[in-house]
């Protein structure tokens, strides 16, 4: 009877301390990135949110205003907690809506109608209120149109009068009638002409090209 065959002896593989070495850095290299990764990430700045709708030109209280702790990019501008007083009873410049953080672009020291011009509102009905949103700063041309019933023929065919305005706030459509009310901020000089053109329904407002050309 033969006898029985031993198994091969499997020797252990000798690891060379330099590929060790190489690996136990190349750990140490993992864990110091993601450290890093967690520090980004875990880095959280309070910045001011707007708590409450705050129409165009209304002044901030601190009421509208709140905090919040996030992550940010910095390439947002974003007004910091910290600099909240400073942005209080200042006007807003645009729209604010509830949920949005406050940048600085978004509120202003001066007011929306400057020395020298008049605010003037004016009615739009649905079917003149342009397709194109109207917008604070926004430049229109307001133009005298014969009043319903006016047949003098020379006034009719002569070019119509033109009057050069800056939108400053334009309203919502009204429920029910869908008229949007438009505040124009017109030269003092011009401001009761116009507001005489609307009185008389006489007045249409057409939007101008943005470099005023």
């Amino acid at each position: 009877m033969a006898a029985p065959v031993a198994p091969p002896r499997v020797s252990a593989r000798r690891r060379r301390p330099g590929v060790i070495a190489l690996s136990l850095a190349l750990i140490a290299a993992g864990g110091a990135g993601v450290a890093v990764l967690l520090l980004q990430v875990g880095h959280r700045t309070q910045v001011v949110t707007v708590v409450r709708d705050v129409q165009v030109g209304q002044v901030l209280t601190e009421q509208d205003l709140g905090k919040a702790s996030i992550s940010l990019d910095p390439a947002v501008k974003a007004v910091h907690a910290d600099d909240v007083k400073a942005v209080v009873g200042k006007r807003a410049a645009v729209e604010l809506k509830p949920g949005s953080l406050l940048t600085p672009s978004q509120v202003t020291s001066d007011s929306l109608v400057k020395a020298g011009e008049q605010l003037v509102p004016i009615g739009l009905k649905p079917e003149q209120v342009p397709a194109t949103s109207l917008v604070p700063g926004q430049k229109v041309e307001l133009v005298h149109v014969p009043a319903q019933g006016d047949t003098d023929t020379d006034r009719t065919s002569a070019a119509p009068q033109t009057i050069t305005g800056r939108v400053v706030k334009a309203s919502k459509a009204a429920p029910g009638t869908g008229i949007v009310v438009v505040d124009v901020a017109t030269s003092s000089t011009d401001g009761p002409t116009v507001a005489a053109w609307v009185s008389a329904s006489a007045l249409r407002l057409v939007l101008t090209a943005p470099d005023g050309s």
